[in-house]
């Protein structure tokens, strides 16, 4: 595999879809929107860093990074995911590869923190944690993480952009 991360172009759109669904079709916990919430991130302008992971001329993978609100007010947060591997891609590197370079554009957007929600033993290794005092309500708190870039740590509710609800 080489894999080249790059930001996503025009070009990628629909090739960005099938890697979504297709990564998340055999996915426990999902209930099967997540190509519908990349697209209405897009259409709203909140898809703030959409990044891919290119094999050969073939998408391999996607990371989409949106603005969050958190009830303390604190600025510059944005939540990442979707996170998208290709099934037939997972389990080389190609996630762990569009994770560090989502972080770093974060870092140079100047940004607060990320939260994610995900598998504590996966993003761990990137220096998320959960934090006592930031909630995503209805979701078990070890599954819903931070990592602090700058700032102080803000405490409250944590809301992602509305496109989350997207169905269809």
């Amino acid at each position: 595999m080489s894999i080249c991360i790059r930001k996503e172009r025009a070009s990628d759109i629909e090739g960005i879809h099938e890697v979504t669904v297709a990564a998340f079709l055999n996915a426990p916990h999902t209930d099967h929107t997540e190509q519908f919430i990349v697209k209405a991130l897009r259409e709203s302008g909140a898809l703030s860093i959409s990044m891919v992971a290119e094999d050969e001329g073939s998408l391999a993978g996607h990371v989409a990074l949106s603005p969050v609100t958190i009830t303390d007010g604190s600025d510059g947060w944005y939540g990442l995911g979707p996170i998208s591997v290709h099934p037939n891609n997972q389990n080389k590197g190609v996630g762990s590869k569009l994770m560090k370079a989502a972080l770093a554009e974060l870092k140079q957007l100047n940004a607060g923190g990320c939260v994610l929600l995900g598998d504590p033993e996966f993003y761990q290794r990137f220096g998320f944690k959960p934090v006592a005092g930031l909630i995503l309500p209805e979701v078990p708190a070890e599954y819903f993480q931070a990592i602090l870039f700058q700032g102080r740590q803000p405490l409250g509710i944590v809301n992602y952009h509305e496109s989350f609800t997207a169905k269809g």
